[in-house]
């Protein structure tokens, strides 16, 4: 819902024509695939009528240890309301703005040490069909869903490798300056509250031993839960995933903090030694040598960033574990008109020429 308030803010500004590429991961594959088609007003529509169960359906109990906790029922509503993927990612191949997304690779065959498990896919050369199923698979949230086959390799969401792709934006070669929206999700804390349900149910069998055992089972989740403790693995691995992707998408600001500095550094450098040369001859070797010096970034330029940072005030929406809340049209549009103004926040800022 941010998502698209900051792409509606950027629609109106005098950025929106001079885009060449958008890129994204997870769910901003998704709002990326209708933004580089300038549809905004169609995903406003699909966001307005969406519904959890539309996007992650629990599964029935007896299917989690073998399907997880959701059924993956995003792919039917997009086709349900857009048609075919494979047909849109064919119109984002006429597409004049390029669509890059990301999305990690959980495929059974890796043997390089230096593998990065990490696809990319881009609108331009990946065949629609292989493009269709990797905008989805970087949406398909795995701490929900099971990962989806994208051409010949396995794919699931694209946040655990690159949540926030800063740097695969900066490496593209057309890319004279980057609008991002960076989220900073607040992450459910899923504790002991959905136990409560199963302990009710449970006592009504207490005499039966093997569910003594399951209560007091409970009963020590929620002493670890008091303690600060993850209270079942469960609770583990969502805090290992928001320890993941939280620190990838900071480190992705870093990297490039570090490389604006070194270019900074590097110009700075070039023209102290040149100055304090006199030889034109000798002058004109050092400055092809810094020219030829091979760093692990593009030393030719420097690429300018405003970023967006979209933080939620109060409740945001969330799909629930098991039981699954309706979210409200008010809800909706408060959280677009969230994004509307931070991204406002920041185009302002900036030079008027640009906002």
């Amino acid at each position: 819902m941010m998502e698209l308030g900051f792409l509606q803010r950027l629609r109106e500004s005098v950025l929106w024509p001079r885009i060449a590429a958008v890129f994204g991961t997870s769910s901003g594959a998704l709002s990326g695939s209708l933004a580089a088609l300038d549809r905004l007003d169609d995903l406003e529509a699909f966001l307005m009528e969406l519904q959890p169960a539309m996007t992650f359906r629990p599964n029935r109990l007896w299917q989690l240890p073998f399907l997880g906790l959701h059924d993956y029922a995003l792919p039917a509503t997009i086709d349900a309301w857009f048609g075919d993927m494979t047909e849109m990612a064919r119109e984002l191949a006429r597409s004049p703005v390029e669509l890059v997304v990301v999305a990690t690779d959980l495929s059974d065959d890796h043997a390089r040490e230096d593998d990065e498990y990490e696809l990319h896919y881009t609108s331009r050369t990946t065949p629609p069909e292989e493009f269709g199923q990797a905008v989805l698979a970087s949406a398909a949230v795995s701490a929900l869903v099971m990962p989806m086959r994208v051409g010949d390799r396995v794919a699931t969401d694209g946040a655990w490798v690159r949540n926030f792709p800063l740097g695969v934006a900066y490496e593209h070669p057309e890319v004279e300056l980057i609008v991002a929206f960076r989220y900073l999700p607040q992450y459910p804390k899923l504790g002991v509250g959905g136990l409560e349900p199963l302990r009710r149910r449970l006592r009504r069998l207490s005499r039966i031993a093997f569910v003594r055992v399951l209560l007091e089972e409970i009963d020590r989740a929620e002493a670890r839960a008091e303690r600060g403790e993850p209270a079942h693995l469960a609770d583990t691995i969502a805090r290992l995933a928001r320890v993941s992707i939280l620190r990838n998408m900071r480190r992705e600001e870093r990297m490039a903090e570090q490389i604006d500095l070194s270019l900074r550094e590097l110009r700075s450098l070039r023209q102290d030694v040149l100055a304090e040369i006199d030889d034109a001859e000798k002058r004109a070797v050092v400055e092809k040598r810094f020219s030829s010096a091979q760093f692990p970034f593009r030393h030719d330029r420097i690429v300018p960033r405003i970023v967006v940072r979209g933080t939620v005030e109060g409740a945001g929406l969330e799909p629930g574990i098991r039981t699954q809340p309706h979210w409200s049209d008010a809800e909706k549009r408060s959280l677009i008109e969230r994004g509307y103004e931070l991204a406002d926040r920041e185009l302002s800022a900036i030079s008027p020429t640009l906002s």
